[in-house]
């Protein structure tokens, strides 16, 4: 299956009184490259998620978003020190006594000193919280591998069409291609015989010239690789498996080939068959950088 490099998807789940969601993007990219926005608390589970990704992303630039809403009980408590609070309390109507000032004190006032309100974070149970987003990461994974696999199809469908383009234009060459000796001969054999007017016109002479034109400029050896790497690539698109890096060096040949092919022939149409031919390579080109 054929998919693309570009895709989003996301997976979003109630786990253990805890709102989890997971969002996964990626753009193209020659290899795995992935970055996260993990709550800090979360940083630990890092590693585990880039695995999971890589175990079924080959490639791509991806990023993972993770957030995580505790909704059935509080993500930290407040204690109060009242021993300590007492101790301030004392203290405060001793200043107010000894200095005969007026003691203001109040409850929000305790609060406020040191050490008497403290925040203690709840207990995370961290295998069980790595096991539930583990599952909710999976459930984005999904939708983002299918959303991949829909653009992965747009994607094998154009480059196939564009395949059968330029198989047709092989095909040209190869009917353009095959008269060109007799061609080349006939001109020959008339320049000439108007330069030599009424003198003898040495026939082996042609024909060895017209041999020698023939394996300069002979692309039978171009034209049957050219199919072959068609028939490669087709059989590539029909994998099951990341093909993008396989489709990169079969498109480099194909291009190789049609500029052998433009340096030999200084024919017209041939030519302009050639120019043809690496358009609509390069389109291709373009397409499968989109491919995983």
């Amino acid at each position: 299956m054929v998919l693309s490099m570009t895709g989003f998807g996301r997976g979003e789940s109630v786990e253990h009184g805890r709102d989890i969601t997971v969002e996964i993007r990626s753009v193209n990219s020659r290899y795995f490259e992935y970055t996260s926005r993990l709550p800090r608390s979360c940083n630990f589970l890092d590693a585990a998620l880039k695995k999971q990704l890589n175990a079924r992303i080959s490639r791509g630039k991806v990023e993972l978003g993770l957030t995580i809403q505790t909704i059935d009980a509080p993500d930290s408590t407040v204690r109060v020190n009242l021993d300590l609070a007492r101790g301030y309390a004392k203290a405060l109507r001793e200043i107010s006594e000894t200095l005969d000032v007026k003691n203001d004190a109040n409850a929000t006032t305790l609060a406020r000193m040191p050490d008497v309100l403290t925040t203690v974070c709840a207990e995370t149970d961290e295998a069980q919280l790595a096991a539930d987003v583990a599952a909710v990461c999976g459930m984005a994974l999904d939708h983002f591998l299918a959303m991949r696999a829909v653009e992965g199809e747009k994607m094998k469908a154009d480059v196939l069409e564009k395949l059968s383009s330029v198989e047709n234009m092989v095909g040209e060459i190869e009917a353009l291609s095959a008269g060109r000796v007799e061609s080349y001969t006939s001109r020959l054999y008339e320049r000439l015989k108007t330069l030599l007017a009424d003198k003898t016109i040495d026939d082996s002479r042609i024909l060895t010239e017209a041999a020698l034109f023939a394996d300069k400029t002979a692309i039978d050896e171009e034209t049957v690789r050219l199919h072959s790497h068609i028939a490669q690539y087709r059989a590539i698109l029909a994998m099951d498996e990341p093909v993008g890096r396989k489709l990169d060096f079969l498109t480099q040949e194909l291009n190789r080939e049609v500029n052998t092919i433009g340096s030999k022939c200084q024919d017209l149409d041939i030519t302009r068959l050639v120019v043809n031919l690496k358009s609509e390579i390069e389109k291709i080109r373009e397409q499968i950088q989109n491919i995983e």
